[in-house]
Order: C-alpha cells, then structure tokens, then sequence
C-alpha cells in the first residue's frame, strides 16, 4: 500500500491533483481571481426602416401561408379521402352507357351499320395492343407513370400556351392527365340524371365543361384514383369509356368499327390514327374526312418515335402504310337503308334501347354499292355538273325483301330525307300496269283491241275534261299491248273507265299504294301519290305471280348474346291481288314496253327485263320501274321543291340509271326467264282497217302490226276530276264487243 511522508513517494491520486492544479494556475501554485463575464452588447439593429418593415410583412404572409396551407393540405386530404371513400370496382366503371345499342348484319351476317354507342366489350391495358398503349401515354400524358394524377408542370404549360394564344388562362389547353381525363368521363363520380339533363349530351357536355371550380373538383377526384386504383386499371377505365367518334365508345368498339378488327391486334399506324382521335373525335374520325385523321395519326407517330415507343424504320413504314378503314366503314353501306329499318322496329328496341341489340337484316352490301355506283356514275356522265335534282333507288326481291336502299344524292342541303320511302310523289304513268291489271284480271287479253281516238268527258261540276296523248297524236285502234307498251293516255283512260275506276283502285291499294286514290278518271293516268318503296313493292306482286308483298328489312331482332328472337321478320308475301295468269300476261305487255316501247333504254343485253316508265304533270317527277326475274328495281328522279325536269321523263334518265344498276346487280348471276304469258294473237275487229296488216311470223313474240319502235313519253293531265260518271261514256269505249 502507498504511503506518504518523509522521503516516500507520494500517492497516485496525490500526483494527479498537482499535475491538474499546475495546469490551472500556470505552474504557480496559486489560483488566480475569477474575472467576471462580460456583458454581451445588445445586437445591432441591420437596415432601414424600409427593409424591417417589409421583414415584418413577409414573417407575417409567411405564417398565415403555412398556416393556410396546412389546412387547406388537411381539408384536401379529407375530401381525397371522401372521393376515396365513393369510388367503385374498377369492372363497375368500364361501360358507362345511359343506352345501348344496335348492331345491324346484312342478308350474310356481316355488319354494315351501328346506332347508338356501341361498347366493343371490356379491354384491358395488359391485353391491347402495345402500340395502343404508347400511342395514348405519348399523345395524351407522357410523365403518366411518374405523377400522382395531376401535373404541375403540365398545367403551367397549359396555362403558358393558352395565355400566348389570347385565351383565358384554363381556355383551350387543361393540361389534364390521363387520371383527369378518366376523372372527367367518370363525370367526378355524378350519375346521369334524366331530370337534371335534357340528354345524355347534355350530361356529357356538362361533364367535359372547364373552368377554375371544375378544376378544384377534378384534382382531388384524381388524387383519389391514383390512391385507389393502379396505373393499369386507371388506363383500363380510359381505354373503355373513351368516345372515338362515330358513335364508338372505348378502344375495342372504335377498332371494330373503323378497322374490323380488335384494340389487342392493332398495328401501329392503327393505333396512332385511334389515340389521334382523342383530341377532337368527330373532327378526326377517319369515317369523316380520312386524309385528315391519317394527318393526325402521323403526328402521333412523330411523338411515339421521339418517346422511344417506335423506331425510326418502324414510324417510316406506318407513315408510308397509313391505316385504311374496314371496307363495312369505308363503303357507309345502307346508311338510308338502316335508318329506315330502325324504324320498323318498336323504339324501346332500337333508338331508346337500354341494352346491346343485334338486328339481322335483308340488306346485300354488293347490291348496295351496285345501287349507289351506278347512281354516282349516271349523274357523272349525262347530267350537267353541279344539277341540284335528287334521285332514289329501290332494289328488292319478289317477296318485298329490300336489298339495297339509296335515299338521296349527297348535295349541298341535301339532309338525311329519305326520298326512298318518305317522299310521296305522284306516280305518273307508272300507275298504269294497275289498270291494265284489273282489265286482265277480269279477262281481258292483252291482244284485245282499244281505241285511241280524242275522248272529252263531262265531269259534273268540272266542266268538259278532255285528256291528251304526249305525242299529240292519235294511233286509231290498238291492242292493250300497245296502249301499255307506248304509254298512251287515252287507251288507259277508256280502260279505266269500262273496267271501273273501284276495280283499278282495288287492285292498286292491293299491291300496297296505300295513300289516297285520285277519284275521278285522271286515275288511270298517276294523278294519285306514292312512294318509291310502295310502287317497288307493288311492282314485285306483278313479279311474283300476283300477291301482295309488304316490303321488308327486319329479318330477326335479338338481344347482344342471346339466342331467343324477340322480332322476326316484319314483312313478306301477303294475299293475292289478281290471278297468276293475268300477272303473266302483264308481264309479257310490260316487256314489250322494255322491248320496243318507252323503256327502251332500261333494256339488257341479253336478259330479259319488264317495266314500265312515268313522268307527271310538269315533269316534276319522272320513274322507272321494272324488274328481272331475279330483282324488281325502282328509280325516281326529281327536285325536293317540285321545279320541273328540264328534258327528263321516266324514259330518260330513270331508265338508264336502271340499266347501270341491273348491270352491276345482275352481273355474274344465270340468265332466267321471266314468268311471262305470250298472248294469243287477234285481229282487228274492222277486217278493212288499214291497221290490219299481217304478222311478222320472225317475230320473237306475236305482235300487233301498228307498233312503233320509239314512241314519247305521255304526261299526267294537270285536272283531278270526280267520280261521276258520264252518260255517253260507254259508246267512246271499246268497240271489239268486250
């Protein structure tokens, strides 16, 4: 143990306490007096009066803004949370339809139209296209993987380019997201309303509409969508609620419908004209003006290669093979045709349908652009450039199946009025067959004799009515054949009047004039009014054999995925009108009319064709109608206001637009015969008349001798006179003792 004292050693603990004492005292052993602290100066006041004011102020807005904005950070996050709260499955967002739609096959199954939106059916963004995909994200958000719903630096940019441009601020460019977008075709979560909103448009309108309060809406809903739902399923609900233009709704239908083909398959330049329709839809459907939208797409391709998304030979080659539509777009086939079909159906089933419809129809899409082609081509080559005069075109078979519809000429004005089945025009001497076969129906035969001789009529209450021959001319005694074959007035008139003018109405309305039979002897001549389907139609019982048809489109109307029908076919063959022998033997007069009569231009080389030419009062509405043994074809030509053709009658221009459509629809189909009667031949009943010459035995049928091989085209006398019968009028009839 240590010790201390004289000569010994001092302690370990004592040498520590001196070392540190001699460090305090500087080796002096002794300890200094504590000096006192001194005081610290009060700080200096740093610049003027100016700067600490401004100091001040700026303490001042800074604490109220972090105050501010940390509650403003609180009551957004609670209203994120509420969207949060309110926002359904991703599967319950993707068909956002107030309505359904309907999808409409021709005669073979294929799709020709759409009405109402159609939703192609659910697609994801793990399943489209890849280059669908990088289409839109360049196109419509390039940084969409890296934000959280709303871009700052996109809506500066905006902001940036709307005020250079002289808009307001949030006018034009919104510098939205795609989860804005989405936010937006979700309508921030407000269902659609029938009696907050007129339509659907409307609603749809309002949702899309901008401005500072929809913005501060938008933003947390899209916060909210990014917190719920991934990146994926946020461009799944895009890729499906999405309007395309021309009544598409999402990715997969708008690929149906302009490419035939499904959003999983598209090929670049297919998936850069669809994301380009995404700016302005109507304005760039490809259905609407396709140059543009194929301008647009390459723009799209442009973005995808500087992002990365295309190489540079793989955006060469879209460029140089720019997407083409499906030939059911491009063609628009049946447009007339499918909006009168609609209309054959109840509304609960077609335009206000709640669900998905699939409409079978009579439609043959090949007939269809027969019909328009050779329409186009006509008023290309013999009609002078810029006429305003309208045309329709009826194609149907013998049962009244229409297949093929053409309601109108694109003209300026023109509008969507289907002359075709909604325009009541009058009929001219295309009503004549009508006459003809009350005569046959009754037994008459069309080698029996009439007199076409000046005939005056006293109406009670009219005065003297004296109809006239076009030509002006009278041929003396004839044969119906004749009558018929020239469309002379006055023999169908004295026709009329002996068979009775109740018998030709009877037979008329029978085979489906359904308005209003003119009354009095102008009958026989057209005076009464119809339209171009009803006259086809009725055209087709001559055709068939004599019954009835009621033209028809309808074939089966069906729920989208079912197989029960709920409608079957809404028309067809009806009862019989005249006799199957007198529908034969007015087939052979109507022949002869193509043969070597009026309608001579509609003839066929080659095939035999009947028919029968019009033209009314005026000349405002000239005709041809006529069939083959496969097809009856009805043609009207004439102006929406009733000004009169200039040189046109229904031997004209109808009959060689009738001949360009038979052409293009017969082409390729066997040759058949038409079911015809050729009449036994008789002489004229004055063995002395100059008339009476002897028969060309050369002659493909027998025929009477005063026929002449390019008579006028008569006109429809301008009076409409009353049903009363005139005393003397059975001694100006026939005078061959029928």
């Amino acid at each position: 143990m240590a010790t201390s004292g004289k000569g010994g050693k001092s302690l370990v603990a004592d040498r520590r306490y001196i070392a540190q004492k001699a460090a305090t005292t500087g080796g002096r052993g002794t300890t200094p007096p504590r000096k006192p602290a001194p005081r610290k100066a009060a700080p200096k006041r740093s610049g003027n009066l100016l700067t600490r004011f401004i100091t001040g102020i700026w303490r001042i807005i800074w604490g109220t803004f972090w105050r501010v904005g940390a509650v403003c950070g609180m009551v957004l996050a609670g209203i994120v949370f509420y969207f949060y709260q309110q926002l359904p499955p991703v599967n319950a967002l993707l068909d956002g339809r107030a309505k359904g739609s309907v999808t409409l096959l021709d005669r073979n199954d294929t799709v020709f139209a759409w009405r109402g939106e159609t939703f192609g059916g659910q697609i994801t963004a793990d399943t489209v296209s890849p280059y669908l995909l990088h289409a839109v994200i360049a196109t419509e958000d390039k940084r969409f993987y890296q934000h959280f719903g709303v871009s700052p630096r996109g809506i500066a940019s905006a902001i940036s380019i709307n005020l250079a441009a002289g808009r307001g601020p949030l006018e034009g460019n919104g510098g939205s997201t795609i989860t804005q977008q989405v936010a937006k075709l979700l309508c921030l979560g407000v269902p659609y309303d029938p009696k907050q909103w007129k339509s659907e448009a409307d609603y749809e309108a309002d949702c899309r509409g901008g401005g500072v309060k929809r913005k501060l809406k938008e933003i947390p809903y899209a916060i909210a969508m990014e917190a719920k739902y991934t990146k994926e399923e946020i461009l799944t609900i895009y890729f499906n609620r999405a309007y395309l233009g021309a009544g598409a709704r999402g990715f997969e239908a708008a690929a149906q419908r302009y490419f035939g083909t499904s959003a999983n398959d598209l090929t670049p330049a297919q998936a850069a004209m669809l994301a380009g329709l995404l700016k302005a839809p109507s304005k760039y459907a490809p259905t609407n003006n396709l140059k543009r939208a194929q301008d647009r797409a390459n723009v799209i391709i442009d973005l995808m290669a500087e992002q990365g998304y295309l190489t540079a030979e793989e955006a060469a080659d879209a460029k140089a093979n720019p997407a083409q539509l499906s030939d059911a777009a491009q063609t628009k086939s049946g447009g007339f045709f499918a909006d009168w079909v609609m209309e054959t159906a109840p509304d609960f089933l077609t335009s206000t349908t709640t669900e998905d419809v699939i409409m079978r129809t009579t439609l043959d899409q090949k007939l269809q652009k027969d019909a328009e082609d050779a329409l186009a081509w006509v008023f290309d080559n013999k009609v002078a450039k810029g006429s305003k005069a309208q045309a329709a075109i009826v194609v149907m078979s013998a049962d009244g199946a229409v297949r093929a519809m053409v309601g109108g000429r694109k003209t300026e004005n023109a509008g969507a009025f289907n002359r075709a089945t909604q325009a009541l025009r009058q009929t001219g001497s295309s009503f004549k067959p009508f006459v003809y076969a009350a005569a046959l129906d009754l037994g008459w035969s069309p080698s029996d004799y009439v007199e076409d001789v000046p005939l005056t009529l006293h109406i009670p209450g009219s005065g003297a009515w004296t109809p006239d021959n076009y030509d002006k001319k009278f041929k003396g005694l004839i044969t119906l054949t004749q009558a018929l074959e020239e469309s002379r007035n006055i023999p169908a008139v004295r026709v009329s009047e002996a068979v009775g003018r109740e018998a030709v109405a009877k037979v008329a309305k029978g085979f489906g004039i359904l308005n209003d039979i003119a009354p009095g002897p102008a009958l026989a001549l057209g005076a009464s009014e119809s339209t171009l389907i009803e006259m086809t139609g009725a055209y087709a019982g001559i055709l068939n054999g004599g019954s009835a048809v009621t033209p028809y489109g309808l074939v089966e109307l069906k729920l989208k995925g079912e197989e029960e029908s709920l409608m079957g076919a809404g028309g067809g063959i009806g009862e019989r009108v005249i006799s199957e022998n007198a529908a034969k033997l007015l087939t052979f007069m109507m022949f002869k009319a193509v043969e070597s009569g009026t309608g001579t231009r509609a003839r066929l080389e080659g095939r035999p064709a009947a028919g029968k030419t019009g033209t009314t009062s005026a000349a405002r509405d000239a005709w041809f109608i006529g069939f083959t043994a496969d097809y009856v074809t009805g043609v009207w030509i004439g102006y929406d206001d009733n000004t009169p053709l200039k040189g046109v009658t229904g031997g004209g221009l109808p009959a060689e637009i009738w001949h360009e459509v038979m052409t293009r629809v017969e082409d390729g189909v066997p040759v058949s015969e038409l079911p015809l009667i050729v009449p036994e031949y008789r002489a004229p009943p004055n063995a002395g008349n100059a008339s009476n010459q002897p028969v060309d035995p050369n002659a493909e049928f027998p025929q009477d001798p005063a026929v002449q091989q390019q008579p006028a085209e008569p006109s429809v006398p301008l009076m409409n006179p009353s049903d009363d019968q005139v005393e003397a009028l059975l001694k100006d009839i026939l005078k061959s003792g029928n």
